[in-house]
């Protein structure tokens, strides 16, 4: 590493720099104008050399990156048979290979039209752009998605990475439905990177981004393959289910990779992985819920702001919790707050505390122990220390304010007074965890949960 970071790393990023310099005014003088605009049945004469030339410079950056050789599997599908190619594991941005390879649309944050150079040479692939700040920024992409997907060729090619998110390519985690949305045959398109030594898998445990450029450089030559599938054509029941289209897609891509799938999404790590006093432990159940409530139609941004109504009507209604199968409605509010405001833990218990305290806002161990098991989902959870801690003065009663100083001077407090055990128990050697397969931890992992240790606690039902 030493003697390739002193001698081929600055070459190889010096000349990928010049390669994207030199298509810069290719790119720049062929957006003039707006890339929203629909393109002339045939493209231009000009607009084809420029294609032709863009692809050039292109395959020469790649090959000064290492990439020597992309070996390509399958034929790639014209627009007419097949608008939309659905691109899986999606691993890292060097998944831009096989945008580059095909000039293909994309679908991308509005914010990297801004970014100097590289926004100008995606603004000429024509992508599909995304804004945050618009609320009605994911319907305005399913349509968009949907007009170009519905042109009959029309339109460049839309490449979408339905994962919606970058893992480690050992399973294919749940598709997002927006490339299944208009019912068209999508022909899917697999990706892989057979090299001994992975410097490419970017994903957000794991190296950074600028780390992983500079390991890919360093390496002398990378290997990557692109396997077009057949083209897959939705039944009339697919073209009604885009969830239905877009998992029997993933288990044809599955198949072709020789991986797993798993049911769990990005917002479900964004979950399990959230900053915040309460970091959910192995055994939670709020994934469950979380799939639940999406299944339901739910959107956690849209319950969020009623969280402070339903806790006044769960207040009213509480503890009526019979042992009969039902919920006491001040359980479904707390686990709803954590499902949608993870990181924001002390919210959550505030909204709590509100439900389960006594007219002066007090609660005693065990009503703290029913707020703590359903926020972090379990059913046995022992709260005695973490109890006696904040009640210092020994009253049997806590308040919020108490509960908050305590989270304040000790943010670990969860960690040491709820579940010590559960990152080593003293039982266990010290062994390094198993590779997860499902490329986020391996407590979470659906193949490995149980291997080599038994569950430290109970689901809540």
């Amino acid at each position: 590493m030493a003697f390739m970071t002193l001698t081929l790393f600055p070459i190889r990023l010096l000349l990928v720099l010049i390669a994207m310099l030199l298509a810069w005014p290719f790119t720049f003088f062929a957006t003039l104008g707006s890339s929203e605009r629909e393109p002339e049945p045939s493209p231009a004469s000009w607009r084809k050399v420029v294609d032709v030339l863009l692809k050039a410079i292109m395959r020469a950056m790649w090959f000064a990156g290492g990439f020597h050789w992309l070996v390509v599997k399958g034929q790639r599908a014209p627009p007419s048979e097949a608008a939309i190619l659905t691109l899986a594991p999606h691993s890292s941005y060097f998944d831009a290979i096989a945008v580059t390879m095909t000039m293909s649309s994309i679908v991308m944050k509005a914010e990297s039209r801004n970014i100097p150079i590289w926004g100008t040479l995606i603004k000429y692939i024509r992508p599909v752009f995304v804004s945050r700040s618009d609320q009605d920024s994911r319907r305005k992409t399913v349509e968009e998605i949907r007009r170009r997907a519905q042109s009959n060729g029309k339109w460049p090619q839309i490449m979408i990475f339905p994962e919606g998110t970058c893992t480690n390519r050992t399973c294919l985690i749940t598709f997002k439905p927006g490339a299944f949305i208009p019912g068209v045959p999508v022909q899917p398109v697999v990706l892989r990177y057979p090299n001994k030594l992975d410097t490419i898998t970017w994903t957000w445990q794991g190296p950074g981004a600028l780390k992983i450029l500079w390991l890919t450089l360093c390496q002398f030559h990378n290997r990557v393959e692109i396997e077009f599938l057949p083209v897959y054509s939705p039944s009339d029941e697919e073209k009604k289910d885009p969830a239905l289209y877009a998992s029997n897609v993933r288990r044809v891509m599955a198949e072709a990779l020789g991986v797993s799938v798993t049911d769990y999404t990005y917002d479900d790590c964004q979950l399990a992985l959230a900053e915040g006093q309460l970091r959910l432990p192995a055994d939670t159940c709020l994934l469950e819920f979380a799939r639940l409530v999406r299944g339901l139609g739910l959107k956690p941004e849209t319950l969020e702001k009623d969280l402070d109504k339903y806790s006044d009507r769960a207040q009213t209604q509480g503890g009526r919790r019979s042992g009969d199968g039902t919920m006491d409605p001040r359980e479904y509010v707390v686990a709803l707050s954590v499902v949608c405001r993870p990181s924001r833990t002390l919210d959550t218990v505030q909204l709590a505390f509100e439900m389960y305290g006594s007219q002066d806002g007090c609660v005693d161990e065990g009503a703290l122990s029913s707020i703590l098991k359903t926020a972090l989902g379990v059913a046995e959870l022992t709260v005695t220390d973490l109890f006696r801690a904040i009640d210092k003065e020994e009253t049997g009663r806590i308040t919020f304010a108490d509960f908050r100083r305590f989270a304040e001077a000790f943010p670990d407090f969860a960690e040491d007074y709820l579940y010590p055990d559960q990152t080593r128990p003293e039982s266990c050697p010290r062994t390094p965890p198993a590779p997860a397969p499902n490329g986020f931890c391996a407590d979470f992992s659906p193949e490995n949960s149980g291997v080599g240790r038994k569950p430290f606690r109970k689901k809540l039902d």
